[in-house]
């Protein structure tokens, strides 16, 4: 179980960091973007990212 966090840590950080080095300025322009997004929209933003890593995990489960 730890081991599979440990994993599930290390590909979220593989992921993050994908947009930053391959493309400094777009990373940079979209979270200058998104930072002036009203709250409510960065809410749903979240939970769609939730709800799709949810389903992720549950089909990588059974």
């Amino acid at each position: 179980m730890t081991h599979s966090i440990w994993l599930a840590i290390g590909l979220l950080l593989i992921a993050e960091g994908l947009g930053p080095l391959l493309a400094p300025e777009g990373w940079r322009r979209m979270i200058s973007q998104l930072s002036q997004q009203p709250n409510h929209l960065l809410r749903r933003i979240g939970g769609c990212l939730v709800v799709a890593g949810i389903v992720i995990a549950y089909f990588y489960l059974s």
